[in-house]
C-alpha cells in the first residue's frame, strides 16, 4: 500500500457503495465538516465529524462504512474507530465520484 492509496477513483468507490447494498445495516458515515456535508453527501450518511468521533457512540456490531473528500481523514477515522471496538472500513474521498448526492 503507497501513501497516496487513500484517494480512491471515483468509479472505484461507486463500486464500493454498490457492494455496501449487499451487507445488512451498513453505517455510512461522512466525517467531513457540517457545511462539507450539507453541500452533498452520499444517500443515506450521517455526518460525524472527525474531531467529534468519540463523541458519539457507534455500534459495535455494526459495519461501519467512512468517507470524506480525499481519503485522509476518513483513513484516520478509521483507525480512532477500530480503536474504539468498531468494525470501521475506509471507503475513500468523494473526489472524482460522480453518482448521486443528497
Amino acid at each position: 500500500m503507497g501513501p497516496f492509496d487513500f484517494f480512491l477513483p471515483g468509479r472505484r468507490l461507486a463500486k464500493q457503495l454498490t457492494q455496501l447494498d449487499q451487507l445488512s445495516d451498513p453505517l455510512l458515515v461522512d466525517v467531513r465538516t457540517p457545511e462539507e456535508f450539507r453541500s452533498g453527501h452520499l444517500p443515506g450518511a450521517i455526518n460525524l465529524p472527525l474531531d467529534q468521533l468519540g463523541a458519539v457512540p457507534l455500534p459495535k456490531g455494526r459495519p461501519v462504512f467512512v468517507y470524506c473528500h480525499s481519503g485522509a481523514r476518513s483513513a484516520q477515522a478509521c483507525s480512532t474507530l477500530r480503536a474504539m471496538g468498531c468494525q470501521a472500513s475506509n471507503l475513500g474521498g468523494l473526489a472524482g465520484y460522480r453518482g448521486p448526492l443528497e
